[in-house]
């Protein structure tokens, strides 16, 4: 995506009339130190002196991840927006808490420990690198704060590394690699390579697959991990090579671009069946990957389609919305990609919670956890993708998830694997809260 992140004018467009107090935004590149958000004009004046919920988001706004972590805070906004334009939770606005974590563990800690002291956040949804999600969730566990996880896939987080604060209403990789499996080894073929970004959520991911390529009876004949952020991959990919079926990338935002173009350029994606994880082909990469990245088959939770179970009026809204939004921040109007998608279903699921809860502020945390613990959501205008329910055992959902071709540079569903079907048990045991 193309951003005017030193443009003021753009900057503040793209904060749709808020004012943004305690610093000020001098464009993204120079990174979000803590900004807060205020209830945007028009509809401020309705609440008067009522005093606003404080959401805290931490999102990679500058560094590796900055394309999604863009992207992922327009979900966050929009969603936010909506609340206050339908009267608040509770009758009281909500406040958004920025914070960028420049896409490193180390920052991301800090800040999440900035939004508890300084700021004084109530809830917190967001984050989009795993090893960043880990690095901030005893943060959240200390100072007994709610926190959404809206990206995420380490699978950890809601196994062995999971606490009773933390919720994830979106995907993990247990259940994409359970959805994908069949379909890779009985439709594409049985012997597969995995290339993978070298930290939590790839060396998870490719472990999920491992196992479930295995189980359905196919075979993974080697694996390559690449540290996050390599801008040549060539070294790595060159070096792939032998008798097998398909090549299986578990990339996202500017690595995805990387590793579509340069697999590509290897021929290493027409030699072998080219598969991998939606986010690898999102929407905002598809104009960067051109047609090096036609016929490349994925799995994805969301996708910016009208057709089968996502052609609803609700997702139609959602989608039409999120295009217009973007477009202030890339003039070419890209489609909303996953993150965006997640985002915005994350708030509303602490919306959800707050509103059933009678949650008041920190003090009320427990009793929102209780109601946020095997929450239902159901589809519509707040969860345009689907139902799902958090599982109490360990705050994990299930959803939902397409898998999708790319053909003339488009999405297009292939088969849509109900969230029934991506079942994995539950292996968490919470401490004592």
């Amino acid at each position: 995506m193309a951003h005017n992140l030193n443009d003021q004018d753009s900057s503040h467009e793209f904060w749709y009339s808020g004012k943004v107090t305690r610093r000020r935004l001098v464009g993204w590149g120079a990174g979000v130190l803590g900004a807060t958000i205020l209830v945007p004009a028009p509809w401020r004046a309705a609440f008067g002196q009522t005093k606003p919920y404080k959401m805290g988001t931490i999102q990679s706004l500058s560094g590796a991840a900055a394309t999604g972590g863009r992207t992922a805070l327009v979900g966050v906004e929009m969603a936010v927006d909506r609340i206050n334009k339908s009267g608040g939770i509770n009758g009281r606005p909500v406040e958004i808490v920025v914070a960028d974590d420049e896409s490193k563990p180390d920052v991301g800690r800090r800040k999440a420990e900035k939004l508890v002291v300084e700021d004084k956040i109530d809830v917190q949804v967001g984050v989009f690198l795993s090893n960043i999600c880990l690095a901030c969730m005893p943060v959240w566990e200390e100072a007994k704060i709610v926190n959404m996880i809206s990206v995420c896939l380490d699978t950890t987080l809601t196994t062995s590394k999971c606490n009773r604060y933390s919720f994830r209403p979106c995907d993990y990789a247990p259940a994409q690699a359970v959805a994908f499996a069949p379909y890779l080894v009985n439709r594409m073929g049985k012997k597969w390579h995995i290339v993978f970004p070298d930290y939590s959520y790839g060396q998870s991911s490719r472990d999920a697959f491992v196992d479930q390529i295995r189980k359905v009876g196919g075979e993974v004949v080697g694996t390559t991990g690449i540290p996050l952020g390599t801008a040549d991959m060539t070294p790595f990919l060159s070096k792939i090579s032998g008798n097998f079926d398909g090549l299986l990338g578990l990339y996202f935002g500017t690595d995805g671009v990387t590793i579509g173009t340069q697999a590509y350029d290897l021929g290493l994606t027409r030699k072998y069946k080219w598969a991998g994880n939606g986010a690898l082909a999102e929407s905002t990469n598809l104009p960067a990957l051109g047609n090096k990245i036609e016929g490349f088959v994925g799995i994805n939770l969301y996708l910016p389609v009208l057709e089968g179970p996502l052609d609803t009026a609700a997702h139609k809204k959602f989608l039409e919305e999120a295009r217009v939004r973007l477009k202030k921040i890339d003039p070419s109007g890209p489609l909303p990609d996953k993150f965006v998608q997640s985002n915005y279903e994350a708030v509303n699921a602490v919306k959800l919670g707050m509103e059933k809860s009678g949650f008041r502020g920190r003090e009320d945390t427990m009793k929102l956890i209780e109601t946020l613990e095997g929450l239902e959501m159901k589809e519509g205008d707040d969860f345009p993708q689907g139902d799902k329910v958090l599982r109490k055992e360990d705050h994990q959902a299930f959803v939902r998830e397409f898998i999708f071709e790319i053909k003339g540079g488009k999405h297009r569903i292939l088969e849509t694997v109900e969230k029934e079907k991506t079942l994995v048990p539950p292996a968490c045991k919470f401490a004592a809260a």
